[in-house]
């Protein structure tokens, strides 16, 4: 049934109830203040359901019911008990548009209601009365009785997208990285050195999400701001940064941070002070442990999962033994994440999934020197009691990888090369493409994104925000990714309400349940999974150094 929003006259002007039929609101003024915050709450709720009403307008109600009840209640009590019939209005207001009982139309009509000038919300508050003495009163005297408190109710959580509760925003403590008009996180990732792209492509990402969501009106009217600090992909460097972003930078949480081995520096640091590490740009295990980290949530399918995915691909498609695949991995954390998923994949397979029957070779962190990994393989090779290496997983940065492939190519032709989405496929095949199409073509990349050539809603509307906002820039997973990942938690911080701690937040995102960010699968958080997708994409390079979809069931 359509909300309908009536003039009612009560001493004053205000605006009630949405009561059907002309039903006549109760004389008792706490009462009809008490439905028309919850009426006021229902349009606001049912607005913000719909994409084309604009959030400052909802601000703009919002603020005018905050005044009313200001002006109303004469104590905290009374306006907590207006408050929590305002959010549960919200609430209702949202699931009528979602039950379509009511519609945006209607929502449109309702709000142009609420604002109509010159309207007052609220009537006066009733004004002490006289009453006879009782048995406790002295003989004679006039008695001055204040109206009786209204009930505590624990005001409820404001939904997504919405502005401020009325009244909620006066004698909150301030939360470290939030002010009146700002949330600011921070990222630590290589901005400069070999794996430098890495962190620029992520950057790029959340900063393209932050940006359309802060031309939208931002989150419940603060502008969302990323600080990013150079770490170089050292964790060395990786404890001063994650200690400027805190302590100089006062950010309220981290999104993006780049890496395996500076996770294990910036994890701890984060976990002690208790902030929000979101989305970081690694599939590595201990982001997810079991039961997880409180304050640890992460976006993207594990190296576990990618490895998994390809090796069964490798044996169960490409009909490779098992024995005869290798790995080509990174000489710290990152590399042995991978190492570790492959082993996984060989006992899942019922091999024996023994680590030290797998060929594992090594390169150092932020080099290209692959000499040794090479020659190892071609001893290898040379071997006569086992079989030859026929496919190499690579769990590598995009130079390091391109090099091994190029240096071995020609010598041992005929090998299949994977490699994990960490890898960077943009300057991957900028890399390979530069060395010559055959270098490029066949290389398998596993992906925690769909393929950014495809013509998806949320491809298409990724690429559109990469050009009104970084015109020129190429598409890239890892931008791709950033973008992702930021617009789920701006999802979260929207339904947080606008006032949230990090406490808050975190029970705002365990209760994330099937978001549909246009991935073809649903994401999810609980408070025993803190991770938002399992789903690995298969991409393959053609001859012309552009990524193709391929099936890796």
């Amino acid at each position: 049934m359509r909300l309908q929003l009536k003039m009612v006259i009560f001493g004053t002007t205000i605006l009630g109830s949405a009561l059907t039929g002309g039903t006549a609101m109760s004389s008792d003024p706490a009462a009809e203040a008490h439905v028309t915050a919850a009426r006021v709450g229902h349009v606001v709720g049912a607005a913000s359901e719909c994409v084309f009403i604009q959030r400052p307008r909802l601000q703009a109600m919002t603020d005018k019911l905050e005044d009313a009840i200001g002006k109303f209640s004469t104590n905290g009590t009374e306006a907590a008990y207006l408050i929590g019939a305002y959010d549960k209005g919200v609430t209702d207001g949202q699931n009528a548009i979602k039950a379509k009982q009511v519609n945006c139309a209607f929502a449109e009509t309702d709000l142009t209601e609420l604002e109509r000038p010159n309207t007052a919300w609220l009537p006066e508050h009733p004004k002490p009365v006289t009453v006879a003495p009782g048995p406790s009163s002295a003989a004679g005297a006039d008695v001055k009785q204040a109206p009786q408190p209204l009930a505590a109710t624990e005001p409820l959580a404001t939904p997504a997208s919405l502005p401020a509760p009325p009244a909620a925003r006066a004698n909150v403590p301030a939360v470290h990285g939030i002010s009146d008009n700002e949330i600011r996180f921070g990222m630590a990732a290589p901005l400069s050195g070999p794996a430098k792209e890495l962190g620029r492509q992520m950057k790029r990402g959340i900063e393209v999400a932050f940006k359309a969501a802060n031309d939208a009106g931002g989150i419940n009217g603060r502008k969302l701001t990323l600080v990013a600090v150079d770490d170089g992909y050292e964790p060395s460097r990786t404890g001063d940064a994650m200690k400027q972003l805190n302590d100089k930078e006062q950010v309220f949480g981290i999104i993006g941070n780049v890496g395996t081995p500076t996770t294990a520096v910036a994890l701890p640091y984060t976990l002690s002070n208790k902030m929000l590490f979101f989305g970081a740009f690694t599939g590595a295990g201990l982001l997810r442990r079991d039961p997880p980290d409180r304050y640890v949530f992460n976006y993207r399918a594990s190296y576990s999962e990618e490895t998994n995915a390809v090796v069964r691909y490798l044996v169960k498609t490409r009909r490779i033994r098992p024995e005869q695949i290798a790995v080509f991995a990174q000489q710290d954390g990152y590399g042995d994440s991978g190492f570790e998923g492959v082993a996984k994949a060989m006992r899942a397979l019922n091999t024996s999934g023994d680590s030290g029957a797998i060929l594992r070779l090594n390169y150092q962190r932020n080099t290209v020197d692959v000499d040794a990994a090479i020659a190892q393989l071609q001893q290898y090779q040379r071997q006569r009691n086992v079989l030859p290496i026929r496919a190499v997983v690579m769990v590598a940065t995009y130079r390091a990888a391109a090099k091994f492939i190029e240096k071995t190519r020609d010598p041992l032709p005929g090998l299949v090369y994977t490699n994990v989405s960490f890898v960077g496929s943009t300057s991957l095949a900028t890399e390979l493409m530069v060395l010559g199409a055959k270098f490029a073509t066949g290389v398998i990349v596993t992906q925690v994104v769909p393929p950014v050539g495809g013509y998806s809603s949320v491809v298409l509307d990724y690429k559109a925000a990469m050009e009104k906002y970084f015109q020129g820039d190429t598409p890239d997973y890892v931008s791709f990714e950033g973008y992702l990942e930021a617009n789920i938690l701006i999802e979260g911080l929207r339904r947080a309400g606008p006032q949230f701690d990090t406490e808050r937040l975190v029970g705002v995102l365990e209760g994330l349940k099937n978001f549909d960010l246009g991935l073809g699968v649903p994401v999810n958080f609980s408070p025993a999974d803190h991770q938002a997708l399992h789903k690995v994409w298969g991409t393959q390079l053609d001859e012309a150094g552009h990524f193709q979809s391929i099936d890796l069931e």
